[in-house]
C-alpha cells in the first residue's frame, strides 16, 4: 500500500471529524469522485481498484491538492484480498470509520443473448465484492464499537428494463443485503444505501452487445457528475452518530424512469 504523511498535507488534518475511509472502485466515475471529494474535506482516503496506472495518477492529483491518501491495487472478488485492504488499514492507521462498497461493473445485454461470463462476472464484482466488503469490515466495526458501511446500488434495484435483467437483480440483491444489514447491525453501526441514476462513468463502455451499447447511449444523454453522489456521502458520514441515513436516491432531473 502507498501511504503519505497526511497529517502535513490533510486539509482540516485537525479537525475531530477526520475519518479514514476505504472506497472500493476508485479509479473511475463515482467511486474517483468520493476519493477527490472527501480527501479534499479533509478525511484520510484508502482507494483501492484494479488499474495501478489510475491509482498512481489519483494519488497524486490528491495530494497536490493537499488531500491525505493511500492506494492500493484491490481485486474485490477475491476475499482475501479485500480483507488485506481493511486489515492494512487498521494496521497503518488504528481503526477504520467507513467503507464505500462502490466497485461495480454493466455489461449489458438480452438474455437471449447468453453472454455467461458476463453475468458472473456482474455477480461476482456487484453482489459478491459487496459481501467481502461487508464480511471484511465487520469485525473492525464490532471491537470499535462504531463504522459506517455504504453501498453504491443503482436505480436499476427498484426497477427492471430489457437488457438489464441481471445488472438489476446484483442491484436489488445489494439493497437487500445492506438492508439486511443494516437491521442486523449493532446500534453502533451506521448503513447507508445510495442508489444513482444516470451518473456519468465508464460503465456502459463495458457493454459488448451492439443492441444494449446503443440504448444505453441514449439513455445516458442526460448525466450528472460523479460529485453529485460524492456529496451525498458526504453528508451521510457527516451526521452526528446517533443520525443513521440509511437510504438516498439521486437522480439527474431529467431523468424519469
Amino acid at each position: 500500500m502507498t501511504r503519505t504523511t497526511s497529517e502535513t498535507t490533510g486539509q482540516g488534518s485537525d479537525r475531530s471529524d477526520r475519518k479514514v475511509v476505504l472506497v472500493t472502485g476508485a479509479t473511475s466515475g463515482i467511486g474517483e469522485g468520493i476519493a477527490r471529494r472527501l480527501a479534499a474535506e479533509g478525511h484520510h482516503v484508502v482507494a483501492g481498484a484494479r488499474r495501478e496506472d489510475r491509482l498512481t495518477d489519483l494519488a497524486k492529483s490528491v495530494r497536490a491538492e493537499g488531500g491525505s491518501i493511500d492506494v492500493r491495487r484491490l481485486d474485490v472478488t477475491d476475499r482475501a484480498d479485500v480483507a488485506r485492504f481493511v486489515d492494512e488499514t487498521v494496521a497503518a492507521r488504528g481503526h477504520i470509520d467507513v467503507i464505500v462498497n462502490n466497485a461495480g461493473v454493466m455489461p449489458l445485454s438480452r438474455l437471449d443473448s447468453l453472454l455467461v461470463d458476463e453475468w458472473h462476472r456482474m455477480i461476482d464484482v456487484n453482489v459478491k465484492g459487496l459481501l467481502h466488503g461487508i464480511a471484511a469490515a465487520m469485525p473492525h466495526f464490532q471491537r470499535q464499537n462504531s463504522g459506517h458501511f455504504i453501498t453504491i446500488a443503482s436505480i436499476g434495484a427498484y426497477s427492471v428494463v430489457p437488457t438489464a435483467a441481471v445488472y438489476c437483480a446484483t442491484k436489488y440483491a445489494a439493497w437487500a443485503i445492506t438492508e439486511g444489514l443494516r437491521q442486523e447491525a449493532e446500534p453502533f453501526i451506521r448503513v447507508t444505501t445510495v442508489s444513482p441514476g444516470v451518473v456519468e462513468s465508464e460503465l456502459a463502455d463495458t457493454i459488448t452487445e451492439p443492441e444494449a451499447a446503443a440504448a444505453m447511449k441514449a439513455y445516458r444523454s442526460a448525466a450528472i457528475s460523479p460529485d453529485a453522489i460524492a456529496r451525498a456521502i458526504s453528508y451521510a458520514i457527516s451526521q452526528p452518530a446517533d443520525v443513521d441515513v440509511n437510504e438516498l436516491v439521486i437522480r439527474p432531473v431529467r431523468q424519469r424512469p
